[in-house]
């Protein structure tokens, strides 16, 4: 059954016809003549008479239809890859040791494949992952009162010197300064929507992004910027707070986040979102809307751009924005996310997202 917030057969047609990649998730394109199914976007060039429209993977999967090799429609989820997980898994477990790049190779990964994917996702190459994953473990170690000198060999570092040359050079203070210094923890959150990338600080939740979104890297880099404070690969109280928290939301047994938010914009920008944050769950409204809700009527496009700003998705919804005719428009995570949110806010489930 198609859902009132997919697109018509004309909307789809014309999305397939001309590759658009923001349709991407929002439905499938099933290719009766070959058995496979697509992207909208996938190069590929059926005959528009020889295919049919889905709005799920379980609905083309169930329809018999095959993935296509060329375009990965399984993958538009963005899950997050199986040679990642088990890769932060391996350094999860054993985070002082140091993985080489023969050691990498043994177990069927390139350096260069973990280096790329690493500095595309966290804005950092594997081997400064693991860095840093090893020195905010210092960090805590010393915060707690474990002596230098422990601290430096438990982390393979051969001399005080080195090691406090790579704190420092990390942390922008010495070991001994550390207790009044602060950084922003990163995680990679799996979801039903794919992978997402968190930061937080001691006081709240500073960045909730998709990691396959364009603006990703500068958003990373923007609350290094206006926090002053390193980025590091570990989690801390606010992100396993989050983590639960979205686990309920979709799940649908979550309406209202308790997890304190740390936007950093603007003046108007956090206006913006502040009343972002007053849209009750599962209700939408208007640009214009919004802005008479600040009290800015005229400032439409402003209000637009500080909703395309926002750097913390789903708590701070800007999903729940729409089109003054009703229509779904622009969403930085694509509007095949934006449907899927809206979706779940409306009924308590996310439609065809489950396991197929």
């Amino acid at each position: 059954m198609r859902s009132e917030l997919s697109p018509s057969r004309t909307e789809m047609e014309q999305a397939f016809y001309h590759k658009d990649a923001s349709y991407d998730g929002v439905f499938f394109v099933a290719v009766r003549t070959t058995g496979i199914f697509c992207r909208p976007s996938c190069p590929s060039r059926p005959k528009l008479e020889n295919v049919e429209f889905f709005s799920t993977l379980r609905e083309a999967i169930f329809a018999s239809y095959r993935p296509c090799k060329r375009c990965h429609p399984m993958e538009v989820y963005g899950a997050l890859p199986d040679w990642v997980v088990s890769l932060t898994q391996q350094v999860e477990a054993a985070p002082n040791a140091k993985i080489t790049a023969a050691e990498l190779r043994a177990i069927g990964i390139s350096p260069e494949r973990a280096r790329r994917w690493f500095r595309e996702h966290y804005g950092m190459t594997f081997a400064e992952w693991c860095r840093g994953r090893r020195l905010a473990d210092a960090f805590t170690r010393i915060r707690e009162g474990t002596p230098l000198a422990d601290v430096v060999f438990a982390n393979g570092y051969e001399s005080h010197s080195g090691f406090r040359e790579a704190f420092g050079k990390t942390f922008g203070v010495s070991p001994g300064q550390s207790q009044t210094s602060d950084y922003i923890a990163a995680q990679i959150l799996e979801t039903p929507l794919g992978a997402l990338l968190v930061g937080a600080v001691s006081e709240g939740v500073c960045l909730i992004e998709y990691t396959d979104r364009r603006m990703l890297e500068h958003n990373y880099a923007t609350i290094r910027k206006r926090f002053g404070h390193p980025v590091l690969p570990v989690t801390n109280e606010q992100i396993e707070h989050l983590r639960d928290e979205l686990t309920r939301y979709f799940a649908g047994t979550l309406t209202k986040f308790t997890v304190p938010l740390v936007p950093q914009g603007t003046a108007f920008q956090e206006r913006v979102w502040s009343e972002l944050q007053r849209i009750p769950y599962g209700q939408t409204i208007a640009y214009d809307q919004l802005a008479r809700r600040i009290e800015q009527p005229t400032a439409v496009r402003a209000v637009a751009r500080a909703n395309g700003m926002n750097r913390i998705n789903i708590l701070i919804p800007c999903h729940r924005v729409i089109g003054k005719d009703g229509q779904l428009t622009g969403y930085g995570g694509g509007l095949w996310r934006k449907r899927l949110l809206l979706e779940l806010e409306r009924t308590g489930k996310l439609p065809g997202i489950e396991a197929v």
